[in-house]
Parts: C-alpha cells; structure tokens; sequence
C-alpha cells in the first residue's frame, strides 16, 4: 500500500478517534438528565478505535497514535524510516478532529473552554486531583498493557479477525481505569489536539503539562515493544507446533 494511503488512513483514523472519544466527553458526559458518564465516555474511545480498525486497518494497520507506531517499532513490527511520518500524521488527525469538536461544540451558547475541552492533565488538572507520580504511573503502566495487548491479538498465532475487538475493548477498560486520573491519554495525538485548542482559546496549562503525556505513553510502549519480542519470540512458530490455515495441531516425537 503507498505511503501517502496509509498516511491518509492514519490521518482519518486519528480524526475519528479524537472526535469520536473526546466528542463524547465535551458533548455528551454530562449533558442534562441524560449524560453518558465516565462509563458512556469509555466506551466512545474503545468504540473508535474498534470501528477504525475495521475500516482503515487493512490500509495502514490502524495505529491512530504515536505510542503504538513507537511500541510496534520497538516490538519489530514497524520500519523505522516510517515512525515519523505517521506520528505527524496522527498529530494532524488530532488538531483536525479536535478542530471539528470546536466548531460543533462553540454552536451552543454558553460554550467555553475553561473546562478543559477533554485535554489530560495533573495535580490540579487531574479530574480526581491525583498528583504527578501517580499520573505518570498510570499513563505508563495502561500504555504498556494496552501495547501488550495490541501486539499479542496482532500476533501470527492470535486467532483472526478478532483484534479490533480486543484492543478496542482493551481501550474501553483503560479509560474506565484512569479517566478520575488524567482524563486518560496513552496517546499523545489525543493529549496534542485539545490542548492547542484551549492553550489558543483560554488558558495555558494544558499545553504546559503536554510534556507527560507524550513521554510516559511513549515509554510504556517501548518497554511494551521489547518485553513482548522477548515474550512473544519473532511470530516464528514453536518447533513442535505447526500452524497450518490457522489451525494448530501439535505434532508427537
């Protein structure tokens, strides 16, 4: 597939996730008598990230975030010459999607951005007040499994077909985990796009704490990387296993 296709799909993808998962949380957590809630807002991102890997996965293998193109890389599952392309991609996506929840969310009247427009934050920023360590924790740690998880249904021997479901729901998870935390990023696309928004708009904190959320996802993704290459061995299959149509069968000495 060309590049410049899956730089598209990657764009596009990243769009969806951003205005699908944030768009929920901006439009519609909270929303009189009828608000979906942390639990509503969960399922948007997993849901995204579901219906995007469907769509788009057989065009650019669905990454819609930097950590995951990082943590493929170092999992040997990504060329390196491609990592900054589809990081510039995504991070355009992300300013795009974040940009077309602006522009729906500004037609109400009252609107502003004081809130915070769904960006991550810290300390005071931090939904439940949680301070910088135990963010950090966080959005390293759920980086980490999340990666596990996409590099272990994406594996030769997984079962096919079935990944986008995991790894949506694995995103689901995440968010019902760590949204009272950070508002949950593991993705700086998604931490990038509304903070440009508010620190344009009204203030300047979710630009300035901008910086965890790019190298704690990054780091729990490249630890993800190299843990499961050791763990999970180059997709060659076990000497005694065959794997023949997606069928294993397990030969005798």
């Amino acid at each position: 597939m060309p590049l410049t296709k899956r730089l598209t799909a990657e764009f596009l993808g990243t769009l969806w996730l951003v205005l699908g998962g944030c768009g929920s949380a901006v439009l519609a957590a909270a929303f009189p008598s009828l608000g979906i809630g942390f639990a509503g807002v969960s399922l948007a991102f997993g849901l995204t990230v579901l219906t995007g890997a469907y769509a788009l996965g057989h065009i650019s293998g669905a990454h819609f975030n930097p950590a995951v193109t990082v943590g493929l890389w170092a999992g040997r599952r990504f060329p390196a010459n491609e990592l900054l392309p589809y990081i510039v991609s995504q991070v355009l996506g992300a300013i795009a999607g974040a940009g077309i929840l602006y522009l729906i969310a500004s037609g109400k009247a009252g609107f502003g951005l004081g809130g915070g427009f769904a960006s991550n934050g810290f300390a005071d920023h931090s939904p439940g007040r949680y301070e910088i360590i135990a963010c950090f924790t966080a959005e390293v740690v759920m980086t980490f499994f999340f990666l596990i998880i996409i590099l272990g249904a994406t594996h030769k021997r997984a079962p096919k077909g079935f990944a986008p479901i995991a790894i949506g729901l694995a995103l689901t998870l995440i968010h019902l985990i760590t949204i009272p935390v950070t508002n949950t990023s593991v993705n700086p696309a998604r931490s990038t796009g509304p903070a440009l928004f508010v620190w344009i708009y009204a203030e300047n904190w979710p630009l300035n704490q901008l910086w965890l959320f790019w190298i704690a996802p990054i780091l729990g993704a490249v630890l993800a990387g190299f843990v499961y290459d050791w763990l999970g061995g180059d997709d060659v299959a076990d000497p005694e296993v065959v794997i023949v149509e997606e069928t294993v069968v397990v030969t005798e000495d």
